[in-house]
Parts: structure tokens; sequence; C-alpha cells
């Protein structure tokens, strides 16, 4: 690995973890680009190639990663919802299904006493959202 592809990668994880401390505010793909010191475009295209999944994609999975502890605590949906930096209900709705296979208010309504017992460290493991891939007819 060339030290420019180094350097690269640096200026992504830095921008990731922006993402990853500042998920409920507002974040769009200029000011993660600007965070890696790199345009738009070309942000894009590199942290999906080092990431393999856009940086919105990995903003709502990891929105939807805390909204998943929220619902567990007993928080409503829709505080969940705005907790997390969603601003549609529908929208975020949609998304947590999509991406966890299940409504927001039926994982809420799930019994999650499993979980007490683990440590937080792998409740964050085992609980995180895994992109579900389509399956084609």
């Amino acid at each position: 690995m060339t030290p420019e592809e180094l350097a690269n990668l640096a200026h992504l994880r830095r921008a990731r973890d922006l993402i990853d401390r500042d998920y409920a505010r507002p974040l769009d793909v200029p000011a993660l680009a600007r965070a890696a010191l790199m345009s738009p475009a070309h942000f894009s295209r590199q942290f999906r190639a080092a990431y393999g999944e856009t940086p919105y994609s990995y903003l709502m999975t990891r929105r939807i990663e805390r909204a998943k502890s929220l619902l567990r605590q007993g928080m409503s949906v829709t505080d969940a919802c705005f907790a997390v930096g969603c601003t549609s209900l529908g929208s975020f709705s949609s998304r947590f299904t999509e991406i966890v296979g299940e409504t927001p208010s039926q994982y809420r309504a799930r019994d999650h006493s499993d979980l007490q017992t683990v440590p937080p460290c792998v409740t964050m493991i085992q609980t995180r959202p895994r992109r579900r891939t389509a399956t084609r007819a």
C-alpha cells in the first residue's frame, strides 16, 4: 500500500469516526467529504471502496443500531427516531424494517431479557444491524 493510499484511509477513517460520534446530527456527504479532505464524489467512491457501503448507508446503519438500543430500553418509536437524528418517522420505519427485518414496533415489543445478562460490548456486536440482501425470484 502506497503512502497516498494510507493517507486516504486515514482521511476516510476520520469521516467514519465523525459518523460514529455525531450520528444524531444532520450529516450529509459534503460535510463528511470536508472531514475527509476530499471532494464529495471522490469521497463517496473511496468510502464505498474502503467500507463496502455508501456513506449514507453507513450513517443509517449506525442510526438504526442506536435506535435498536433505545427501543430495547423501552423508548417509544417516535422518540427513538428523533433521538438518532432521523427527521421522518415514515422513512425511519421503512429503513429500520429494511435493515432489521421487522418494524420498530415489533422489535420494541419483542422480549429482550436474554440480552440483560450479556456484557454491553457483546450485546453491541450481537445486535448490530446487518444489511439483508434482496432475493430475486
